[in-house]
């Protein structure tokens, strides 16, 4: 099971990529990530979730604008990978399982960045163009499965 919310954790990574750390680090300070005699225990700190929740905001916003680039290029790429193994170890490490949730997380990662790119321009097609509705949902559902997959860890 740690491995499938690992998995889960890492595609938050592939939608946004600070979504998911934020989750992760909400999922320790509220106690649902059992992470405080580890080498994740930071993630739990007091002002941890809330840094990086604004960064994940900011993100949010930055997504709207038409200068953002596509979340395929090297730099988006390699930040969600990061990101997505990051996540799915801390997760994997509730867990007992660190390389494995790393690895999780990665592939996780990979699957959010590509799955999430073709779902969003085929619905923005659907719709008839406009990205705006489409990216706000798919924020929605980064944050809702960020935190169900911690809150499942527990």
């Amino acid at each position: 099971m740690i491995y499938l919310l690992a998995l889960v954790i890492g595609i938050v990574a592939g939608l946004r990529v600070m979504t998911a750390p934020a989750a992760v680090s909400w999922g320790a300070a509220l106690g649902w990530l059992p992470l405080s005699e580890t080498w994740a225990a930071f993630m739990g700190y007091r002002f941890t979730p809330w840094i990086l929740s604004i960064l994940a905001l900011v993100e949010f916003v930055g997504d709207q604008l038409p200068s953002t680039p596509s979340r395929k290029v090297p730099q988006q790429f390699g930040a969600r990978i990061v990101s997505g193994a990051f996540c799915g170890a801390v997760v994997g490490t509730a867990g007992g399982a660190l390389a494995g949730g790393l690895i999780a997380g990665a592939v996780g990662a990979v699957i959010g960045t590509l799955g999430g790119y073709e779902a969003r321009k085929r619905l923005v097609a659907a719709i008839g163009g406009n990205d705006r509705p489409i990216a706000i949902a798919e924020d929605v559902v980064a944050v809702v499965l960020g935190l169900a997959a911690v809150a499942a860890v527990a």
